[in-house]
């Protein structure tokens, strides 16, 4: 039996997610190389954050964190369903660490955040239709 299902064009909302994670992953890399190499480069010092931690800590967290959602949104561009969960649940975690990153420099948190939150609508909406039943 051929379980083969026609795409909609929704199906663009579930690639839009897989582009937009890697290209989140990336910014979540290079965010977290300037805080590794650079920490003069945030306006405000770690005791301001709204979680007190030193930059480099944040800067490796935040460069591992970008490589798993990058990796992941390879994953979902590929049908996997396993990365559309993790997706939705990197989305999450990376608005919420946004967030708290949000006071060293706001501009890049909120629209990572933004990104976020269209990732985990396109990936709990029309995530499906990308997957292979082949």
């Amino acid at each position: 039996m051929d379980t083969y299902r026609d795409r909609t064009g929704w199906s663009s909302w579930a690639m839009f997610a897989g582009f937009m994670m890697i290209l989140v992953g990336i910014f979540q890399q290079i965010q977290g190389l300037v805080a590794i190499f650079n920490d003069d480069w945030y306006r405000v010092t770690n005791r301001g954050l709204a979680l007190s931690a030193d930059y480099t800590v944040w800067g490796w967290a935040h460069f591992l964190f970008g490589l798993i959602v990058a990796t992941a949104g390879v994953a979902v561009l590929n049908g996997k369903t396993w990365a559309r969960i993790l997706g939705c649940v990197l989305a999450l975690i990376s608005a919420v660490a946004n967030l708290v990153f949000i006071a060293a420099y706001p501009a890049w948190s909120v629209i990572i955040i933004g990104i976020d939150v269209l990732i985990i609508y396109a990936l709990t909406m029309h995530g499906d239709e990308l997957r292979r039943d082949y």
